[in-house]
């Protein structure tokens, strides 16, 4: 007996240490029996309440019908209620010390209440028959960092909808996103938060079920059939996961004994004022304890390859949206919060040291320093950074008239100083295409066809760029009015020739980009890429090559303003036939079908080569041209001789065609003004 106890008690250890990362297997609502008798045992951690009862249809609602008894002096309370059956509806009656009546939904609750009714379902996880084995394997061997990534970033409920608006459930959504996430090529989808969230409006970044995917779109094995049918598919799903704060609703976390619980006490550190809602206290165990198996529960119970975590930078600055006299300094004087770092490096290490191939994927926009780098090595643990940077320059540039991009030329250059200083995946995400900043292609300048012509050459210069790729749904078909969540997309556009040619060449691009190596196998270092012309800011043109481990390249040359540059001169690092691969002003993708024949080298120094090409540059175009491998000469026979005339053993060793080492390349691009003027003479102008 004693032995049992002890065994009892451990989770109840490891969840005040912080330690508990299947937390959700001992609390909230379990089905099971007890001396013969089938029913539920309930478990709650409440720590400063006076009484806990557990209320439903069952007992009508009334307080006290079924106490829960305290069976640890830290604040858990346990009942098992003898008949309760799958779906009953419950709550927790709390006695607050005030001795107020609160009425709690189930912080572990696997299954909820359809808004704007909010009580937690008992529901049995168990029982769904997984059939993605074989996908589970595969990524178990795959090198998650060094892979192609092209993410769909949509939102549930209105990527499209039945008549009236209706949205699919879960597993009707599968069925009608797989053949398009295919046909369209993207590697991944990634799903703004389905965790259970009152208010329709917040797109489910105010989170009140950290355990129960919301039941707008269907029961826990519905989203179970939608991760399965997805990776049947071959379609990866990454969840966006909110850590860093949660909504005030009463039912919710929010003060849920009657005194701060899950959230910070400090009442400087506790809230976050501007958005209406509380900071988690991330140096209580329990608190860590639910956090991070929530995270692991996403993980390993519905089988999902990563989370992207929200608000980051929010929960690493204790004076995040906070004027002066808002926040208080930590105990080392400094603005860092450290006990979300601590938290942060916590989380990330349960969750990728189980499950290395997973992502753990932050978004963090400020300039943290070692985001993705190991927490041993003073980093914050994830494997992924969204680059914001990168983004807000870009968009910038892109809004900016082609008649002024010359003096902003340094937006499209500067993220390659910091683009292998992090892990990082180049985000155009639902945030960019709401709340007045307008859709993607209205940010684009000129009239109806140049808005066309910049996206194109805009997503041209994003696939080539190092790092992975994600673009919200509909931007790319060229949606033109912002999102809107009580909304399906604009799909009708479609029937509009402008609209058919984005599609197909955002779809060509993604292929390309998952069937080329070059694109996205070294991603993270100098060694995957090299700057041919990076400063030619009086014709808003930057060429560049990317490289695959084995030396294989591709040669980008984008030309960011509307003039057809003719006899385009650029030093290329291989001798031979340079060919168009992928051309965005190509007509069947509506462009003006200007195109380059294949091209042979010629001898003469340019740009740091020993020879050069000359291309055309159609105007408002990136343009994809294949290198010619370089030539392995073999051995002739005299060079097998040594010095006493007698055949050595043969020596083929194949030059590698690779980028210049990190320092010597950042020398290069430091002495980018200096190249300029050495090769002004024999280049063009406009």
């Amino acid at each position: 007996m004693k032995q049992a106890a002890k065994e009892a008690d451990y989770p109840v250890f490891l969840f005040k240490q912080g330690n508990n990362h299947e937390a959700y297997r001992y609390f909230g609502s379990h089905l099971c029996e007890r001396d013969g008798q089938p029913g539920a045992v309930f478990r709650v951690w409440a720590p400063h309440a006076k009484a806990v009862s557990v209320v439903g249809d069952f007992n009508r609602w009334v307080p006290g019908s079924h106490p829960m008894q305290k069976v640890d002096e830290g604040g858990i309370w346990e009942i098992f209620i003898p008949g309760i059956e799958e779906y009953e509806v419950y709550k927790y009656c709390v006695t607050s010390p005030s001795d107020e009546l609160l009425f709690k939904a189930d912080p572990y609750a696997f299954h909820t209440e359809t808004r704007p009714s909010n009580g937690s379902k008992v529901y049995e996880l168990s029982g769904y028959t997984w059939g993605d084995s074989a996908w589970e394997a595969e990524q178990e061997k795959k090198d998650v960092i060094n892979g192609p990534m092209s993410i769909y970033e949509m939102q549930v409920g209105s990527w499209k909808m039945k008549e009236g608006d209706i949205p699919y459930n879960y597993s009707e959504l599968a069925d009608l996103l797989i053949p398009y996430i295919k046909d369209m090529g993207y590697t991944h989808v990634e799903l703004l938060p389905i965790t259970e969230y009152p208010f329709d409006g917040s797109w489910g970044y105010q989170v009140t079920g950290y355990f129960a995917p919301t039941s707008r779109y269907g029961t826990p094995k519905d989203f179970m059939n939608f991760v399965d049918k997805m990776h049947q598919a071959g379609i990866g799903v990454i969840l966006d996961w909110v850590p860093a704060h949660f909504p005030k609703d009463a039912y919710g976390l929010y003060m849920f004994d009657g005194a701060p619980c899950y959230e910070d006490p400090n009442p400087r550190r506790g809230e976050h004022k501007e958005w209406g809602t509380m900071v988690f206290n991330y140096g209580m165990g329990e608190v860590q304890s639910f956090l991070i198996s929530s995270a692991l529960f996403w993980i390993e119970q519905y089988h999902l390859d990563g989370l992207r975590v929200d608000a980051v930078a929010s929960m690493l600055y204790l004076d995040y949206n906070r004027r002066d006299g808002e926040w208080e300094q930590n105990s080392k004087g400094g603005k860092e919060n450290l006990e979300a770092i601590a938290f942060l490096q916590k989380c990330n290490g349960a969750v990728l040291g189980r499950h290395p191939h997973k992502m753990m994927i932050a978004e963090e926009s400020t300039a943290w320093p070692l985001v993705t780098k190991p927490a041993e090595d003073g980093g914050l643990g994830f494997n992924f950074k969204w680059n914001m940077g990168w983004m807000n320059d870009m968009l910038s540039y892109m809004k900016t008239d082609p008649l002024f991009r010359a003096g902003n030329h340094g937006k499209v250059t500067f993220s390659f100083f910091y683009a292998f200083s992090e892990n990082f995946i180049l985000p155009i995400s639902h945030d960019e295409v709401v709340h007045g900043k307008c859709s993607l292609i209205n940010k684009m300048p000129g009239d109806y066809e140049a808005k066309f012509s910049n996206l194109r050459t805009f997503y041209g210069y994003m696939m080539a760029h190092p790092g992975k790729k994600l673009l919200f749904m509909g931007q790319e078909f060229g949606q033109f009015i912002e999102w809107d969540e009580k909304k399906p997309l604009d799909w009708m556009l479609l029937e509009y020739e402008k609209h058919q040619q984005l599609q197909a060449y955002v779809r060509d691009l993604n292929h390309f980009y998952r069937d080329t190596p070059s694109m996205w196998q070294v991603d993270y270092s100098w060694e995957g890429f090299q700057w041919i012309v990076p400063d030619d800011n009086q014709q808003s043109v930057v060429i560049f090559l990317r490289r695959d481990a084995a030396g294989k390249m591709v040669l980008i040359a984008c030309n960011f303003n509307p003039v057809l540059r003719e006899n385009y001169q650029l030093g290329v690092p291989v001798a031979g036939t340079y060919k168009e691969l992928i051309n965005s002003d190509d007509a069947k993708y509506g462009g003006t079908d200007v195109h380059n024949a294949p091209v042979r080298s010629v001898k003469g120094a340019m740009h740091g080569f020993d020879q050069h090409i000359s291309i055309t540059l159609p105007p408002l175009s990136t343009v994809y041209f294949s290198v010619p491998m370089p030539r392995v000469r073999k051995p002739k026979a005299e060079d097998t001789k040594d010095a006493k005339g007698e055949k050595a053993p043969a020596k083929t060793t194949r030059k590698k065609a690779t980028a210049k080492p990190a320092a010597a390349a950042k020398a290069e691009t430091a002495k980018a003004p200096a190249k300029k003027a050495a090769t002004k003479a024999k280049t063009p102008k406009a």
